[in-house]
């Protein structure tokens, strides 16, 4: 197995896993299995550093709402305007992948102390051919090192979206929200779930909700997402 691969905030990561563990209830031993071991997010530093740059020069307030994930979060360019007077920052990058939100939890979400961490990620990992239950172990990965370092924020988590670029991999998603689904319930996270309200009467994903990619969604699609994520924000801190 290759060696965990550390970045300027890998060794926080590592001590933030270990003791997620004895965070974990009672009857529940060990971290499902995931992909930390052997995933790289060298590609990202970047636009991490860009973040922290911004960070020195506008610094979010303490106590906000981080939204963070791939490029569907990066995307959301609207995101202040869909929830004002909430303090709602994003910090959503590339094509990334939970492991990444991992990698990079010390410097993008643990400095804003925030009140809420809102995560959208698993898609781009099973396109990378994760299977379903390797990203949820990435998932719980990401829930129990936020909750070691932040145990009074709470978490929401956006399900894996339908798309038609993807539909595809249909199947591998629906999974990936199940065992998301089930975990949250369990362990009191809030599970938003975007699958349906995506769908149209076909079943299949309603076509003018997506740019021309078929992957990415347009305003009228994140505006279904503002409808489902806007009533479980925490108004205050």
């Amino acid at each position: 197995m290759k060696q965990f691969r550390f970045f300027r905030a890998g060794q926080a990561t590592a001590f933030a896993l270990l003791l997620g563990l004895a965070l974990l209830p009672a009857g529940c031993k060990s971290l499902p299995p995931n992909s930390l071991a052997s995933h790289s997010s060298a590609q990202w530093e970047k636009e991490i550093a860009a973040f922290e740059a911004s960070d020195k020069t506008n610094p979010p307030p303490k106590g906000c709402i981080v939204f963070v994930g791939s490029s569907s979060i990066r995307k959301w360019t609207s995101l202040r305007q869909d929830f004002p007077g909430l303090p709602v920052i994003n910090r959503g990058f590339g094509g990334s992948q939970l492991a990444d939100s991992v990698n990079f939890a010390s410097r993008i979400i643990f400095p804003y102390q925030p009140r809420q961490v809102v995560i959208y990620a698993g898609g781009n990992d099973i396109n990378a051919g994760k299977p379903p239950e390797i990203v949820f172990g990435d998932f719980v990965a990401l829930v129990s090192t936020i909750h070691a370092k932040l145990p009074q924020a709470k978490i929401a988590y956006i399900s894996s979206a339908p798309n038609p670029a993807r539909w595809a991999q249909v199947e591998k998603v629906k999974r990936l929200n199940s065992l998301a689904a089930d975990y949250c319930r369990r362990h009191h996270i809030t599970f938003i779930n975007v699958f349906p309200l995506m769908l149209g009467l076909d079943g299949m994903p309603k076509p003018d909700i997506y740019v021309a990619d078929r992957l990415h969604m347009n305003p009228k699609g994140y505006e279904i997402w503002r409808e489902a994520v806007g009533p479980v924000l925490v108004q205050r801190d």
